[in-house]
């Protein structure tokens, strides 16, 4: 499921995890189409299962019960409607000192609906710190 590029000398990573998540009745909204704020929460559980996937769960790796959003951008292109198979696309396209950036795409079919953009900080008493060289690791 999941598919690796580093590019030469940057600090952009490419690896590719999908997840899918079929859309529920109580997601939807009087339009018949997938409320807004519950893209979100698919970024999430996608996100979730891409740490599981790279064996990290919360509150078994010091980075990650201490990362939180701090820029969240959504682009919608196409609504979801209920009973949709959709894909997340989870992929990590930054790591830094303290914050990393997941894109995830989320699909039906060959059809994107839409693009969420998270970043993350790693934060102490409300202080950036770094992420540790085994996280980054990870991600990376």
């Amino acid at each position: 499921m999941s598919r690796q590029r580093r590019n030469q000398g940057q600090n952009t990573i490419s690896r590719h995890f999908t997840h899918q998540i079929r859309v529920r009745w109580g997601e939807v909204d009087a339009q018949g189409v997938v409320f807004n704020a519950n893209y979100l929460i698919y970024a999430d559980v996608a996100g979730t299962e891409y740490y599981r996937h790279l064996g990290i769960l919360a509150g078994t790796i010091e980075d990650l019960s201490q990362t939180y959003v701090v820029d969240a951008h959504l682009q919608f292109k196409s609504p979801a409607r209920y009973d949709d198979l959709l894909t997340c696309t989870v992929i990590p396209t930054r790591v830094g000192n303290s914050s990393f950036q997941l894109v995830i795409k989320i699909a039906r079919d060959d059809t994107e609906l839409t693009q969420i953009t998270l970043t993350y900080v790693r934060a102490i008493n409300g202080q950036s710190t770094r992420l540790s060289d085994a996280f980054r690791a990870l991600i990376a």
